[in-house]
């Protein structure tokens, strides 16, 4: 008789049995492996005995927010945008909390390419390869922001214009509810950001957190699969521009917002380069992107400040860096947003 693997924190001994009761053909034993990124939602590897690979996603473990983390919204909107945009199969839902303490989602595995640092870049990637990821994830985008809401149940969202202004306050209550210190650099930007906040000119499904550590890519560079979309809702396109470009890194940058960049290798399309594709497919002016990008400096500060606090109360289970690395991340994060808001001129 098979060993039966050790469950990770996350995974009750319920789970194998749901598993092997809601997906056809699965074959215990099954082996539980949690998967880098996901700090958000937890994310693992679930691989059966005939290595037959799955994802399983649930939320952080202890409590949150009740809007928060909502993977059983993430798989409603994984199945309204399958056929438009790439994104992976929904195969099962557990919306009984009793099987593991919260929901869960079972997803396709897609077996392509995920870069998560320059160290992967350098050992998966020609430097021609590297021409190419840059603009096929901006196509991808521009697919995704012509999308009708209403196709994943978003429609009421769409008369809406005060999509900056919500993710404001949204994010800023976060941090000043569950936050465990002062940052008063995020506090500086965020005054200054909610004075100016410009005039919504186009609505569509925003990703909230498309990068290109989030997308799958197949070994012609397209876009395969665009993954987490936990913080998905109905706004201003840009606001996902500019965080795409907050987290695309050059070689030459002091400062970035993720922690190992895959495009601080060299090699990669610019940023000017990538935003002037995006404004040639949509007709964005690109005057318009500066605001954007001091406003996803601060909110990357702000999800970063909510992963270290998570940490710091045990919500995550084990991970590859420490809570004072995020804690050192998220303040260089605040005092750039508060740079970058501070050049801000009034609004056009």
């Amino acid at each position: 008789m098979s060993a039966v693997p050790p469950l990770p924190l996350g995974i009750s001994p319920a789970v194998p049995g749901w598993l092997a009761e809601h997906l056809p053909g699965l074959r215990p034993p099954i082996e539980f492996t949690r998967l880098a990124g996901g700090r958000s939602n937890l994310t693992y590897l679930v691989t059966d005995a005939a290595g037959v690979r799955r994802v399983l996603r649930r939320p952080p473990l202890g409590s949150h927010a009740a809007t928060a983390h909502d993977v059983l919204r993430e798989a409603r909107l994984l199945d309204g945008l399958a056929g438009e945009v790439p994104v992976p199969a929904v195969l099962a839902i557990c919306a009984d909390d009793s099987v593991t303490d919260a929901p869960f989602v079972v997803l396709e595995h897609l077996d392509g390419l995920v870069l998560r640092d320059p160290a992967g870049v350098e050992a998966s990637l020609s430097v021609a390869q590297r021409r190419l990821v840059g603009p096929a994830l901006i196509d991808a985008m521009v697919t995704l922001h012509r999308v009708d809401p209403a196709r994943v149940g978003l429609g009421a969202l769409t008369a809406r214009r005060d999509h900056v202004t919500r993710q404001l306050r949204r994010w800023y209550g976060n941090w000043r509810r569950g936050g465990t210190r002062e940052l008063p650099d995020l506090e500086a930007a965020h005054a200054r950001l909610a004075e100016l906040v410009p005039e919504q000119r186009r609505t569509a499904i925003v990703h909230g957190d498309y990068r290109l550590d989030n997308c799958v890519l197949d070994p012609s560079m397209a876009v395969q699969g665009i993954l987490d979309w936990e913080l998905t809702t109905v706004g201003d396109p840009l606001v996902d521009l500019g965080q795409f470009l907050v987290y695309w890194a050059e070689p030459a940058d002091e400062r970035t917002a993720l922690h190992a960049p895959p495009t601080a290798a060299p090699g990669f399309s610019s940023r000017a380069e990538l935003a002037e594709r995006y404004c040639a497919a949509t007709g964005e002016d690109p005057a318009a992107l500066d605001y954007h990008l001091a406003f996803s400096w601060w909110k990357t500060a702000c999800i970063v400040e909510d992963v270290y606090t998570r940490m710091r109360r045990g919500a995550m289970g084990v991970t590859d860096r420490s809570p004072e690395s995020f804690a050192e991340q998220a303040a260089a994060l605040a005092a750039q947003a508060r740079r970058a808001a501070a050049r801000l001129g009034a609004p056009r």
